[in-house]
């Protein structure tokens, strides 16, 4: 399988810390490279981890607080200066235009490289390409917010000896993955009859959001769920009047999504210390790590038998 993993950019909320820039999150996904909420200073921190403007082929903002898109001028200006040649579609809550297009505009610079803006109105699918599905859903903020949901496409693992058994070898076999179907000798075999079908890969984007029942369907059975967790449940009252979540919440949707790894992030300047929010988690979810600045986070590879 594809090297998939999320490459953290920066883990805090509101401002910046010493040890944390603003948020700021890149997922590698195959040929894909799908940016999500550029915080300021996005940039550098691209630079830190290794990665380059031309990676970059798809821009993803929940909402428009500032530490979630106040890098975005600089990276769409720096998507020109490197002459990126492939459109990137930028995606975000329709109900902030006003605000991607002064983010957009924000400064005078030789614009080349093709933004293709993808205003958000409702929940469901926005991109849908080959390999997978790409989709959002509104989430329970201050102001408009989306989360998000990349999904391969089930397929079906072929059985040497369903094929056999059925007289199919050679080129009638991918002539088969191609169509669907095949007629053999009067008979109508589809892919089904000849394999098993395998869920594939997801991924889900939770961010800046009280517990609500989208942010569990975004991240149902998702192999690896990125999630605001900014307080302990010990400021659960707060979370809630600011509109976010605990550690133990994040786990809470975790756990009935049966989500298989955890990533806490965007952390509240007040903890500089993320350990405890990995032991309130982990009561609920085996498998969550408290993100750093620059942590690589592997999306969990799905076995045969899976």
């Amino acid at each position: 399988m594809s090297n998939r993993e999320l490459i953290v950019l920066g883990s805090a909320s509101q401002v910046p810390t010493r040890h944390r820039n603003h948020n700021a999150y890149f997922l590698r996904w195959d040929d894909e490279g799908i940016l999500f909420d550029p915080g300021e200073g996005t940039q550098r921190q691209m630079t830190f981890a290794g990665l380059s403007a031309t990676q970059v082929t798809r821009i993803c903002v929940t909402h428009f607080h500032g530490d979630h898109a106040l890098g975005l001028p600089g990276i769409i200006q720096r998507l020109s200066l490197d002459s990126v040649s492939h459109p990137v579609e930028v995606y975000y809550p329709a109900s902030g235009q006003v605000f991607y297009e002064r983010l957009r505009n924000a400064t005078p610079f030789m614009d080349k490289a093709r933004i293709i803006p993808k205003p958000i109105t409702k929940d469901g699918p926005l991109a849908e390409t080959k390999g997978f599905k790409l989709s959002a859903a509104r989430l329970e903020h201050s102001i408009d917010t989306y989360g998000f949901r990349l999904e391969e496409h089930a397929r079906v693992q072929l059985n040497p000896s369903r094929l056999a058994a059925h007289g199919l070898s050679g080129p009638r076999i991918g002539e088969l993955q191609r169509r669907g179907s095949l007629v053999v000798d009067g008979r109508t075999i589809r892919l089904e009859d000849v394999g098993e079908k395998r869920e594939g890969q997801s991924f889900a984007f939770v961010m800046d959001t009280r517990p609500c029942a989208n942010a569990t369907r975004l991240a149902e059975g998702a192999d690896l769920l990125v999630c605001e967790s900014t307080y302990l449940d010990s400021e659960r009252q707060e979370a809630h009047d600011h509109f976010h979540m605990t550690a133990r919440q994040a786990a809470e949707i975790a756990r009935d999504a049966k989500v298989r790894r955890l990533a806490l992030t965007h952390f509240s300047q007040r903890y500089e210390d993320t350990a405890p929010f990995v032991q309130e988690a982990q009561g609920l979810v085996a498998d969550v790590v408290a993100v750093r600045d620059l942590d690589h986070v592997e999306v969990p590879k799905r076995s045969r038998a899976a």
